[in-house]
């Protein structure tokens, strides 16, 4: 979700109300895409990387993110969303850690649709992770494949995501899901997150349908 320092910018506004006004467009999306049947979405909210913007800026966006999970759960558990948190919780806050706990508890038996939240999440932190688990499990080397790995990760029992949707207009995964994101397709728009809407959506999946994916295979004839 990229663009909300840049959107705070552009209207003369501090970097936070950026932020706030990213957080208000987070139902509107996802009541979009669910709309369009993708009953399956994850989140980027805030990267390992994250943490080394300006201490004053952390603890806003700890703060509106707070706020968001108080505002948000019962509704999303209400329609039938289950939360699903990805990322390590334990370099967050104590009252944040308990907000999203409580969150995935209460919504776990849902299944409407699911909403990933990566939240202190890094791609290749979630790898690193999943090896030391897999080694302190005393697994044998022989026994270690692809899905193992996929068995070791935050999104184990998740679908690798079809799609990647960049908004900002940046040409980069910054991180995000670079093991489950092996033959998804990517799409980029310069849309900055907090105007990224229903017309934003609707180009970003009829690309999509347009896109012939061959997961490494040859293009099918007639």
């Amino acid at each position: 979700m990229d663009g909300n320092g840049r959107w705070a910018k552009e209207r003369g506004l501090p970097r936070l109300a950026g932020h706030r006004a990213g957080t208000e467009n987070i139902e509107r999306v996802l009541k979009c895409f669910r709309d369009y049947g993708v009953n399956c979405l994850t989140l980027f909210v805030f990267s390992t990387e994250n943490w080394s913007r300006p201490q004053a800026e952390v603890q806003g966006l700890m703060k509106i993110l707070g706020e968001v999970i108080d505002r948000e759960t019962a509704k999303l558990h209400e329609d039938g969303v289950r939360l699903v948190h990805l990322g390590c919780l334990d370099k967050l806050p104590q009252g944040i850690q308990q907000k999203i706990q409580e969150a995935v508890k209460l919504t776990r038996n849902n299944t409407r649709a699911t909403l990933c939240t990566a939240i202190n999440y890094g791609g290749r932190a979630e790898i690193v992770e999943a090896i030391k688990r897999i080694i302190s499990d005393g697994t044998p080397p022989g026994n270690i494949d692809e899905a193992l790995i996929s068995d070791y990760l935050y999104t184990a029992g998740l679908p690798d995501p079809d799609l990647i949707i960049r908004t900002g207009g940046e040409m980069r995964l910054s991180n995000f899901l670079i093991w489950q994101s092996a033959y998804s397709e990517y799409y980029t728009t310069p849309a900055l997150w907090p105007d990224f809407g229903p017309e934003e959506i609707a180009k970003a999946l009829s690309a999509y349908s347009e896109r012939e994916r061959r997961f490494g295979g040859i293009k099918r004839e007639g």
